[in-house]
């Protein structure tokens, strides 16, 4: 073909476009100017997308190019960086005075002793041990930091076998969540705590109802060390889990016991468990069955809900009761939820964990029942805070989801991860590499005790479970500081 030829194809090829283009432009403002939906682009047709398109991406140019390093939210960026450098055994440290605002309302202050502790004078964080005297296998909890509760489902394959490998090193448990128990959290050989949620699943029958053989089954794992029966979360306090059509697979449907292909739409409570007692009868049912510790995960919007554990527990005594309460604090919100109430439904957990603890040392059953706290606890600072309260131990999902590698990019529901975390897409989970991420989640559990210790040692204590309220102070509205301790005095029991 000769080059005139040739030509004359181009300039065809050119105009067979720009038709092409002049004809779809035409059908898209068409299609605009004719929809009834969308005011902007009714008014401004094909330009009005640009709109949506920048609102799309407005908080990604946010969180990378406007917010500054203690605004975003749900955690901003100094906190992020805090745990990767914790996660990747950077330590710490900064130069030039930290950013955090020591005059905002709520900040976080620890009293320092005029003569810290020497190193020497130095003692390694002891275990506490959870439901003994009160179950055939007590458990012993060997760390302060620990995993909370994430479901295979709501997040991948990948994930859980890096939280679980990582929790075996650093010594800490994993929380199943309610999705059931998965051959990927057994492999990493650590800790279990496994979730009863109010669908039951992993632990229902073909009605949906607790199957106590499922029970036995699990409880037959020597990695299963305790049973947590789940009220309510921080995320969405009075809704059941919800994990879509698109995230159930085959393999997930079957560990659940739900059909495939459906919405997996957990209820908003245990249709068995309809107040305080049918509660306390659970727990002495999962106990008996299982022989191994059983606790209570919810969220507090008052204090009917300790009045009347307490009531009942010491009406039916101390064998009734659950062998720890794990405390979701409202700002919680690892899956997915509705804004409603993760915006507004219960009490965060700077208010909600004191007072539990000060119920519990009111009715003389804090030496019975164990207090886990969770709530956005993700830095060192935070998690002896929660232990200066009272707090037993400290759980958290969004800290590890950190050490795995999550950028916030608020995409956990939609099966989009870009880190491969909550998604379900193998092109996607690809870049999770759970050897590196295994090791990642042990140094950040690891870190966040040594850096727990290391305030404490500031405090004058010897480690981190000596804690009291006397050694933290707050900010309050005026900007002056007020101890802990005044804040929330110690109740005398009743």
């Amino acid at each position: 073909m000769g080059s005139e030829a040739m030509g004359i194809l181009h300039v065809s090829l050119g105009v067979l476009l720009a038709l092409g283009l002049a004809a779809w432009l035409v059908y898209w403002y068409v299609q605009d100017i004719t929809q009834k939906r969308h005011t902007v682009l009714r008014n401004y047709p094909i330009v009005g997308h640009l709109r949506y398109f920048f609102e799309k991406l407005g908080e990604y140019f946010r969180q990378y190019f406007f917010l500054n390093d203690r605004e975003e939210r749900p955690f901003d960026r100094a906190t992020r960086g805090w745990i990767y450098r914790l996660a990747k055994n950077e330590g710490g440290i900064l130069g030039f005075g930290s950013t955090y605002d020591l005059h905002q309302t709520g900040a976080i202050l620890f009293v320092n002793a005029p003569f810290p502790v020497l190193d020497e004078e130095r003692l390694p964080t002891p275990p506490l041990v959870i439901g003994e005297g009160w179950c055939d296998k007590p458990f012993t909890g060997r760390s302060l930091i620990n995993i909370s509760g994430m479901s295979f489902g709501a997040i991948s394959k990948p994930a859980v076998q890096a939280l679980a490998r990582g929790a075996q090193m650093a010594g800490c448990w994993m929380d199943t969540g309610e999705g059931g128990l998965s051959p990927y959290h057994l492999e990493g050989g650590c800790d279990i705590i496994f979730q009863i949620g109010t669908a039951k699943y992993g632990c229902r029958d073909d009605q949906g109802r607790l199957s106590e053989q499922k029970l036995r089954e699990l409880a037959a794992h020597d990695n299963v060390r305790a049973f947590e029966i789940k009220l309510s979360q921080g995320a969405k306090p009075g809704k059941g889990g919800v994990l879509l059509a698109a995230k159930v697979t085959p393999e997930i449907a079957a560990i659940r016991g739900i059909p495939l292909g459906q919405d997996s739409l957990s209820p908003n409570r245990h249709r068995d468990i309809a107040d305080m007692e049918q509660l306390l009868d659970m727990v002495q049912r999962v106990r008996d069955v299982t022989g191994k510790p059983v606790g209570i995960k919810t969220a507090i919007g008052g204090w009917q809900f300790m009045h009347l554990l307490n009531e009942a527990v010491l009406r039916r005594g101390l064998h009734c009761a659950p062998d720890f309460l794990a405390i979701d604090g409202g700002e919680g919100g690892s899956g997915a939820a509705p804004q409603a109430l993760a915006d507004h439904m219960a009490l965060s957990i700077m208010e909600a964990l004191p007072r539990v603890v000060d119920s519990l040392l009111e009715a003389d059953l804090k030496g019975r029942v164990r207090v886990i706290a969770a709530g956005k606890l993700v830095t060192p600072a935070k998690a002896a805070w929660a232990l200066a309260c009272g707090a037993d131990f400290v759980n958290s999902a969004r800290g590890f989801m950190f050490s795995l590698g999550c950028i916030q990019a608020l995409r956990c529901q939609s099966n989009t991860c870009p880190t491969g975390i909550t998604t379900h897409n193998p092109r996607l989970q690809r870049g999770l590499d759970v050897e590196d991420k295994a090791e990642r989640v042990a140094a950040y559990c690891r870190n966040m005790g040594k850096e727990m210790d290391m305030i404490a040692h500031s405090c004058g204590l010897r480690h981190a479970r000596e804690f009291q309220r006397e050694h933290v102070r707050m900010v309050q509205p005026n900007g002056e500081s007020v101890a802990l301790n005044m804040l929330y005095p110690y109740p005398r029991p009743a």
